[in-house]
């Protein structure tokens, strides 16, 4: 591939799973590919969920530059055209979406919320680090997909096939 193909990872408030997502895809894309995340409904005042950084960070994955944001800044014309769309969480998965420029592919791949509940944040830890070990693992088989997978006719397909993985 000529240029990186370009991920939107999304999720309700954007602080958690697509975060995670995104990041790891630019930490494994090798340049080949590009992760973005959103939120469907992001909090006022949403930022990325300090634990979530913090396993990032512990396992060597850059930080930099990861905030909470709406989908809406990636609908617009000027906004960087997606080859894909994945949901990572089953409330936005449930979403009407908004009309993405392009028509890129989509798929979604559950997992839960690691920021649920009333657990103490060193339960919680563990319950971050365990997603993010999940989503690196499909992530690592998406990358390796062969570039006829990746294309755009197969592409969908493609992804949505790892959501069994």
């Amino acid at each position: 591939m000529a240029t990186p193909l370009n991920v939107l990872f999304l999720c309700t408030h954007n602080s958690a799973r697509s975060i995670l997502a995104e990041a790891l895809l630019n930490h494994l894309g090798q340049g080949k590919f590009k992760g973005y995340s959103a939120g469907s409904s992001p909090r006022d005042h949403q930022q990325p969920n300090p634990l979530g950084l913090q396993v990032l960070r512990d396992a060597g994955i850059s930080t930099e530059g990861l905030y909470s944001k709406s989908w809406d800044a990636f609908a617009k014309p000027e906004a960087p055209h997606m080859d894909l769309i994945i949901t990572v969480c089953d409330n936005a998965a449930g979403e009407v979406c908004p009309v993405w420029p392009g028509h890129p592919a989509t798929a979604h791949w559950s997992y839960a919320d690691p920021s649920a509940g009333n657990a103490p944040d060193a339960d919680k830890l563990v319950a971050f680090h365990q997603t993010m070990l999940d989503i690196k693992r499909r992530i690592e088989l998406f990358v390796s997909l062969p570039a006829e997978k990746l294309q755009a006719v197969t592409l969908q397909s493609s992804a949505r096939g790892l959501a069994q993985s």
